[in-house]
């Protein structure tokens, strides 16, 4: 049976808290400021680029938590670890020598995506919990074997997509489970950027080199190639060590979706695109669309799935997710979500103004008597939900990290979820690469044939 209420019952709860504009979504309540030192945490990130230090910024903005270690094969961000967290902090360009000390409890992984899920399971069996940044994987027959370390290990292992921590996301589910859109039908989601950086243009240090990057570790187990500063610093842009658009950003659009929905993932894939604009020499598309078919399960009906990502992008940067049912469209951005109410009603339309003028005048005449003009089943105004200003996610995404740290209880993006994410984002470039739809099962997680259409 069910859980969800009826449209009815859901309008009359909410009808109160949104009767007098947006309503602002309670952020999560800040914890004690005194940890006992025994449940202090010290920490080593394991990548100090642009999402190193936005995580660790975050992370140890949390009561009892100590950066002890940071990891790079550039000196220089080693330098910059120092400057800003203190001579004390550790570092190396060998993560495994942080692996080998025993005072270290977690660690950030936020290299790129190719050495991801080699740190993690060799984290987990050095006895350490792990927060690995999105995609918890760069290839599909890597997940499995980093949720069996996960289950091996006992660790706690989250995966860096916030959405799953966000009370914006929290209460888009609230309001689908609530039944506030009726049957959901498509989603629709898209992240534009209409910038340098927002196209991964990243700045190269003058000071790169041989001397100053150890190129080798960098390069591990992709391709060997010569010394090339882009290609580390610019990684994102290539194949060899990242998962270009699906991995960086479908994957956070999965990760919503998935949460919203309690969904497993899609039956098939095709995706489309092509390097349309940002022809720098990655090997990657800056445009790609792909779509997916959803099967029927217990918590949401069929539905199909489209995304979009766009590096030129003439509008600007932006990000959005649609729900869409008959009854209304759920659209999350801006940190925050708004619910557009779009009644159904049983007026069926008409085409009389086709007919003669006596014959359509009796006919409307006719229909008034069966379809009133009825005010209520108007559309009715939106009501938006929104964060607290410079409400920011991450905080509390790492925040259930540590909280699961200290007591041991499982988290919702754990491994299993996150190979439920990265899997459906990468079998879009299986698609695009190959030119043909690709099927997925999401119960074992795994590649497999084109699936028949649900």
């Amino acid at each position: 049976m069910s859980t969800r209420r009826s449209r009815r019952e859901f309008l009359k709860a909410a009808a109160g808290a949104t009767a007098t504009g947006p309503t602002l979504l309670r952020a999560q309540t800040p914890p004690t400021q005194t940890v006992p030192p025994n449940e202090r945490i010290r920490i080593a990130t394991f990548g100090m680029g642009i999402r190193g230090q936005q995580d660790t910024r975050a992370a140890v903005r949390a009561p009892g938590i100590e950066l002890a270690a940071v990891a790079d094969v550039y000196d220089g961000r080693l330098t910059l670890s120092k400057e800003i967290w203190g001579d004390r902090v550790f570092t190396t360009r060998d993560y495994r020598e942080i692996l080998a000390r025993r005072d270290i409890d977690a660690v950030i992984i936020a290299t790129p995506d190719h050495w991801h899920a080699q740190m993690a399971i060799d984290a987990m069996k050095a006895g350490k919990d792990v927060y690995v940044e999105k995609p918890m994987v760069q290839e599909l027959d890597e997940g499995l074997r980093v949720i069996d370390a996960a289950r091996q290990t006992n660790r706690i292992l989250q995966v860096g997509s916030q959405h799953t921590s966000s009370i914006v996301y929290a209460k888009a589910k609230e309001l689908f489970r609530a039944g506030a859109i009726g049957e959901l039908n498509l989603v629709e989601a898209w992240i534009n950027r209409n910038s340098v950086l927002g196209a991964w243009q990243y700045s190269i240090p003058p000071d790169a080199s041989r001397e100053t990057i150890d190129w080798d570790r960098f390069i591990g187990r992709a391709p060997k190639r010569p010394f090339d500063p882009v290609r580390l610093f610019r990684w994102r842009n290539y194949r060899d060590y990242g998962t270009g658009i699906p991995g960086d950003l479908f994957v956070h659009l999965f990760t919503g979706i998935h949460f919203v929905l309690d969904a497993l993932g899609p039956t098939r894939a095709i995706a489309m695109g092509g390097l349309r604009h940002w022809n720098d020499g990655r090997d990657v598309p800056d445009v790609m669309l792909a779509m997916y078919d959803y099967p029927k399960t217990a918590t949401h009906p069929a539905f199909t799935l489209s995304l979009k990502v766009n590096f030129a992008e003439g509008a600007g940067d932006n990000s959005t997710f649609r729900f869409v049912g008959p009854e209304g469209v759920l659209t999350i951005g801006d940190n925050a979500v708004t619910l557009a109410r779009r009644p159904r009603t049983k007026e069926p339309g008409h085409t009389a103004d086709t007919f003669a003028k006596a014959t359509q005048e009796a006919f409307v005449k006719d229909y008034r008597a069966k379809y009133p003009d009825r005010p209520e089943l108007r559309p009715g105004n939106d009501d938006v939900y929104s964060a607290p200003a410079r409400y920011n996610s991450t905080e509390d995404h790492f925040e259930t990290f540590f909280n699961a740290v200290r007591s041991r209880r499982p988290v919702v993006e754990n491994a299993t979820f996150g190979l439920r994410a990265a899997g459906p984002a990468l079998l879009a470039n299986h698609s695009l690469f190959e030119g043909r739809p690709i099927g997925w099962n999401a119960n074992t997680m795994t590649r497999t044939s084109v699936a028949s259409h649900e």
